[in-house]
């Protein structure tokens, strides 16, 4: 029986390797971003991490305007 529940995350069988992989990867791409910030700017790494996660939160606050300006208004009548 198959039942989504919003509070237990869907786990797919055979997954484990897949995602530990996954894993991987994208902490190596972070890692390779802010050690380019680092060396680019001349900034120690723990800087050049924080100036990585307000560029993300840069670009998610404009995302979240931005979807809000696309969304139809809604009627409150």
């Amino acid at each position: 029986m198959n039942v989504f529940h919003p509070l237990m995350p869907q786990v797919r069988r055979g997954g484990g390797l897949s995602s530990i992989i996954n894993w991987f990867i994208r902490v190596l791409i972070y890692d390779i971003i802010v050690t380019g910030i680092s060396d680019v700017l001349g900034v120690p790494r723990m800087v050049a991490l924080f100036i990585f996660l307000g560029i993300l939160g840069a670009i998610s606050i404009a995302g979240y305007v931005m979807r809000q300006r696309m969304a139809p208004p809604v009627d409150g009548d």
